[in-house]
């Protein structure tokens, strides 16, 4: 018999990573410092964005903003994941679930067009150096930053509301949060209309965005073969490899879960590919869009030394 949901489900039990009941306590360490380091990092990032003028820049204004969506990110999923993880907190009322899935795909959409316009801004910087200023100014940056959560939050309330109509016959979710495939396989309606929207969705957003994405560093890497210094060329080229790096990662990962016309069984692969892309991406992100910048470790450093003075 079909159960409506909101009749008698009112909450979920996550099923989290039962196949490390032995070494839970180790993997919660990891995940935990991981998580506490991420949001560190972000912090300092944002701090210092806002705060030093040497970072005022287009570049550091998107990486600003991107420190903050990945904190607001990983904190959907997070420490839900490290109650899991100790045993303490397995359930996960209706509203939290619902909740947790719009946030999480907002969110995660929200920074896939924004990594597409780093790589956009990147393009002006080396494509059209002297036109930079010109093309990415404040009011353009605002605009393109507005528009990553517009193009991030609007398509994912849809889905959402479908998700909050359906029939449910089991409480137990194969995953650490509350992921689109593991509820739709616990649903006892017809599905077909929700895994239609949620592909066309993930597939604009992800389609679109790696492609813009992809014609940028295409642009960039023309650009740099025209260079005729080979100093010039590998110094160009090593601002661009560990963004498109961590993109190709991002969304690789993303679009391999997501963007498939029926929802995926193999729920034990969905949920390590889920690690790499909420636990383990948004702590290489600061490391490679900022702490190995010069800007960045100067100002830092500079920080470091005005504190340190003002304690003696």
């Amino acid at each position: 018999m079909n159960v409506n949901i909101s009749d008698y489900l009112a909450y979920f039990i996550l099923h989290g990573f039962p196949a490390f009941q032995f070494w839970q306590w180790n993997v919660f360490g990891i995940i935990l410092f991981m998580y506490l380091l991420t949001i560190t990092e972000n912090i300092i990032i944002i701090t210092i964005v806002l705060s030093d003028s040497l970072l005022n820049s287009p570049m550091y204004f998107f990486i600003g903003n991107l420190s903050f969506i990945e904190m607001l990110y990983t904190s959907v999923t997070i420490p839900k994941l490290l109650a899991l993880l100790i045993g303490k907190s397995k359930s996960i009322s209706l509203t939290g679930c619902l909740t947790q899935f719009f946030f999480f795909f907002s969110l995660g959409s929200a920074e896939c067009f924004l990594l597409a316009v780093m790589s956009y801004d990147r393009y002006c910087a080396i494509c059209h150096p002297l036109l930079y200023n010109v093309i990415m100014n404040r009011p353009l940056c605002c605009y393109l930053v507005l528009a990553c959560w517009i193009g991030g939050f609007i398509p994912n309330l849809f889905p959402t509301v479908l998700l909050s109509q359906l029939h449910f016959c089991d409480r137990y979710i194969e995953h650490f949060f509350c992921d689109l495939s593991p509820l739709l396989q616990l649903s006892c309606s017809n599905t077909n209309r929700l895994q239609t929207l949620n592909f066309l969705t993930a597939s604009a957003i992800v389609v679109f965005s790696f492609s813009l994405t992809l014609w940028t560093y295409i642009r960039i890497i023309m650009t740099i073969l025209a260079i005729p210094s080979t100093t010039g060329k590998f110094k160009t080229f090593s601002t661009c490899a560990s963004h498109l790096t961590v993109v190709t990662i991002f969304f690789g990962t993303v679009a391999f879960v997501y963007v498939r016309p029926r929802a995926s069984k193999d729920f034990e692969l969905n949920k390590v590919l889920s690690v790499v892309y909420i636990v383990l991406t948004p702590v290489v992100n600061p490391l490679i869009y900022s702490f190995r910048n010069k800007d960045v470790k100067t100002t830092i450093k500079k920080r470091f030394l005005q504190e340190h003075r003002q304690q003696h």
